[in-house]
């Protein structure tokens, strides 16, 4: 039996409040925020619904490393 993911609550939560406001993030950044939390308490990987927050993470690091004048890490 596979262990639950740790951050499913907040990833059900996020589809609930999406829901409830036609799709509008913006209406939905404090479950946002909650899931960006649970999936930094965790190693890159563990939770299958942190995929999308890692890959975000990902992409923020890159804008400010070349915003700052530091070329990207390789892929």
């Amino acid at each position: 039996m596979s262990q639950k993911d740790p951050c499913q609550k907040q990833a059900c939560e996020i589809q609930k409040c999406l829901q409830v406001n036609n799709y509008m993030e913006s209406k939905c950044e404090t479950v946002l925020q909650e899931m960006r939390k649970c999936c930094a308490q965790y190693p890159k990987g563990r939770s299958i619904c942190c995929s999308g927050f890692e890959k975000e993470e990902r992409e923020r690091e890159k804008f400010k490393a070349t915003s700052e004048g530091i070329p990207p890490p390789p892929q």
